[in-house]
């Protein structure tokens, strides 16, 4: 496996940790009402839906790590009931992601991980494991993002993957997350 695709699953982490900052950031600006009012969604409302990635995540990234937390992950399933709450969780959790991504090599990439799931044990291969992890933040961000639509709060563009050309309009963002573009696009 070309090490050029490792950088790819870092740059995938890079853009999954930003998306959250961005989403997060804008909810930031609903009230505790919107934030936990009913929407329509897999998940009843933003709060929920938030708290499922993060649970999720939790899930999959302690796999990651070697940890055998297994369904234990999602024992609660709002870990965190206010945005001041979930937000340094979630960024904590996309920074371990981030570590996971910054450590990968060809090798173990074609490597695999043992996930527990109570009573069996499922094996994926990391980069299956990393590509499922993503398209799950993916597809209930966008789930979130279009219940804040719903709102008097405008939801972020999160459509993006780091277009050279776009990096000043995002190098305010990146500077509160602590990169550069250097960062993201190291080898």
């Amino acid at each position: 496996m070309p090490a050029g695709l490792v950088q790819t699953y870092r740059a995938f982490a890079h853009n999954n940790a930003w998306a959250n900052h961005r989403l997060l950031t804008a909810c930031a600006a609903l009230s505790k009402a919107d934030f936990e009012a009913e929407r329509t969604g897999f998940f009843p409302s933003i709060q929920r839906t938030l708290n499922h990635i993060y649970v999720i995540d939790l899930f999959y990234i302690d796999a990651l790590e070697g940890g055998w937390l297994g369904p234990r992950a999602w024992e609660n399933e709002v870990p965190y009931p206010s945005l001041s709450e979930l937000k340094p969780a979630q960024a904590a959790m996309d920074k371990r992601l981030l570590a996971i991504c910054d450590a990968l090599t060809p090798e173990r990439l074609d490597g695999f991980v043992r996930i527990s799931r109570d009573t069996s044990v499922q094996t994926e291969r990391h980069d299956r494991l990393l590509m499922h992890l993503f398209q799950h933040q993916i597809h209930h961000r966008g789930q979130a993002h279009a219940m804040l639509s719903e709102t008097n709060v405008a939801p972020p563009q999160l459509d993006e993957f780091f277009a050279e050309g776009e990096a000043p309009l995002r190098a305010g963002e990146f500077a509160d997350l602590g990169w550069t573009e250097e960062t993201v696009w190291k080898s």
